[in-house]
């Protein structure tokens, strides 16, 4: 048999070429997709608790001690950097490092999909990411929260695992573990290419140790114990399903359809792609489902779980598009760009009424107390304190901790029983050491009212009496004397 000549690999002069023409393409559409994140002052609350966190955090506090959080380290890190650089009044320099992420995120895949079918499936992973990276509701997409910063993570464990780089692939899959935990399950496609590669064994042992080295430096650096309780075993009661089943659904069937229409242009060479399925895309759809599987995990269904679907997504149509006609891979670029479109206005021109809720709170709670003065927010927006520039008189900045209600969960278990084991003793000891000189109760019906947990109940009622209401939301000050 003759034996058939392999392509000639591709100079440095053409790969520096091929990039220098890309970057600038991918960089523009990066920076374009994310404009409306630029647009208003915060997108969600996760955006909130993120910067109380990291001013806590300059001001000499200690994550998972003094400043604490279901999540890792690494994004509160990132904030407090930003912070530390620009400034803590805004969150312009987190939306530009998030920016980058994405833009990161399209190079990775952009490699990925040039070394496995060519020059054109590059351009076209790249391109149709950025494109479906938005199509969500603005305030999960355009945020600068923890899936952003997952995304790069998870496209560097594949992309090293696909040139064997195993210690560097399980520093990656630590990288996304640390920015969330759920960012952990790109773990099952680097797994499947590391059983395929020709040494498995050395390979598992420097992905073990890649995976290994950076949590555990990431648990000595903050509290070993406090790391292990926050980030895996203190969450039990917000990881199920019990509760608020009908919401749930409803949220996960609206999320699903939302970003549906985002990736109408990807459905269906998706859809090909599954039905030609074979070991050379194996990775890609492990990757799918371990995301998958990420986004169900906890059973809330937030919008921006669902950002974790679209890397392997965008992979999948450019795996299935490269072996259609040119006008399929037209029609899918088109589609994407209408849809993104589409989402872009969304994002400039929807009102955002909580973000203005939360704007009047600040506006009155800092007229109320003066800037050494610590404060109690009883509700599920601690932007609030930040918008204040506030002090909050505890480490526990949502109700959520403290009564399970943990994003939308309205059944039976919500109240002071279902709080993160520990924090309630905890919550008195601060509030009898730092009194607040002004209590909000943001509940404004909702099940973690106080006058539905004894202990909040007893304090308004000994210590506070009503000065005034902003939007429902009632306000409490000090009785003279205390």
């Amino acid at each position: 048999m003759l034996a058939v000549p392999l392509a000639p690999a591709p100079t440095v002069a053409t790969r520096t070429a091929y990039w220098r023409q890309l970057l600038p393409a991918l960089a523009a559409l990066a920076a374009l997709t994310r404009i409306p994140s630029f647009v208003r002052p915060l997108w969600n609350p996760d955006e909130g608790y993120l910067a109380v966190q990291a001013r806590l955090l300059a001001q000499g506090g200690r994550l998972y001690e003094t400043v604490v959080d279901r999540k890792p380290p690494v994004v509160p890190w990132l904030y407090e950097a930003a912070f530390a650089v620009c400034g803590s009044g805004t969150l312009t320099p987190v939306r530009v490092l998030a920016v980058l992420a994405q833009l990161l995120t399209a190079v990775l895949l952009a490699s990925l999909a040039r070394r496995r079918w060519g020059d054109t499936a590059g351009r076209t992973a790249g391109v149709l990411y950025l494109l479906v990276s938005v199509g969500l509701n603005p305030e999960d997409a355009q945020a600068a929260t923890f899936e952003v910063f997952i995304l790069p993570c998870t496209a560097a464990a594949l992309w090293c695992a696909d040139r064997g780089r195993w210690g560097a692939a399980g520093a990656a899959v630590a990288c996304a573990f640390l920015t969330k935990q759920t960012g952990g399950a790109v773990l099952v496609p680097v797994a499947w290419l590391l059983h395929r590669s020709p040494a498995p064994r050395p390979g598992a042992l420097r992905l073990a140790a890649g995976f290994a080295l950076p949590v555990l430096a990431a648990a000595q650096l903050t509290d070993p114990a406090g790391f292990l309780f926050w980030t895996v075993t203190g969450s039990t009661a917000y990881a199920t399903f019990t509760g608020s089943e009908l919401h749930v659904l409803v949220r996960a069937l609206t999320n699903t359809a939302i970003l549906a229409v985002a990736c109408a242009g990807l459905v269906p060479p998706v859809v090909r792609a599954l039905r030609t399925a074979g070991a050379a895309t194996a990775d890609l759809w492990l990757w799918l489902a371990s995301s998958a599987v990420a986004v169900t995990f906890g059973f809330h269904f937030f919008g921006h779980y669902y950002l974790q679907l679209t890397p392997a997504a965008a992979l999948l149509a450019t795996a299935a598009l490269r072996t259609l006609p040119r006008e399929r891979l037209t029609a899918a670029l088109g589609t994407s760009a209408c849809c993104c479109a589409l989402f872009l206005a969304w994002g400039l021109l929807a009102p955002r009424p909580e973000l203005t809720h939360a704007q009047r709170l600040a506006t009155a709670l800092a007229h109320r107390t003066g800037p050494d003065d610590r404060v109690l927010v009883w509700g599920m927006h601690p932007e609030t304190y930040w918008l204040a520039g506030r002090t909050p008189a505890t480490r526990y900045l949502t109700a959520g901790l403290l009564t399970n209600y943990s994003g939308g969960r309205d059944g039976p278990e919500v109240g002071e029983k279902y709080a993160v084991q520990g924090t309630w003793p905890v919550f008195r000891a601060e509030l009898a050491a730092h009194a607040p000189a002004l209590v909000v109760d943001d509940s404004r019906g909702k099940p973690y009212a106080p006058d539905r947990l004894p202990t909040l109940r007893h304090l308004l009622s000994a210590r506070y009496e009503e000065v005034g209401r902003v939007d429902g939301a009632v306000l409490y000050a000090r009785v003279t004397g205390e």
